[in-house]
């Protein structure tokens, strides 16, 4: 599992954690069932302190996302938390947003970009 953090977003680390894992289930890399690092191993990969990625954690587990077995680790939840396709919109969401704004700096229509993406579409089915 590949966590990244960055000390000069000012997104508080804890947030960076739990959105980064939101968005590995969301993306299929993390399975219903998978096993994630334990806190404190995390912690020292990450060099932050344990409490920041049991904060974290413990978050993640309230919305249903992650589950947590006594004496056995820490795993993502079984049976597609509602989190996963809703996380799933709201990155495409952020995504979809910068492409509009770089349309519009470059004053592209928004039929232009619609047409450009259909095209770059159908040449991925191919």
């Amino acid at each position: 599992m590949q966590i990244h953090i960055s000390t000069h977003d000012g997104v508080p680390i804890y947030l960076q954690i739990l959105n980064q894992i939101k968005y590995l289930v969301a993306s299929g890399r993390l399975a219903p069932g998978e096993q994630l690092p334990p806190v404190r191993r995390l912690a020292e990969q990450l060099v932050v302190n344990p409490n920041t990625v049991a904060r974290a954690y413990r978050e993640l587990e309230t919305t249903g996302l992650i589950v947590t077995r006594r004496g056995a680790g820490v795993y993502v939840a079984e049976g597609g938390s509602p989190l996963n396709r809703q996380e799933q919109r709201r990155i495409l969401a952020e995504r979809i947003d910068q492409l509009l704004a770089e349309a519009g700096q470059m004053d592209i229509q928004t039929e232009e970009l619609i047409r450009l993406l259909r095209q770059r579409s159908e040449r991925m089915k191919d």
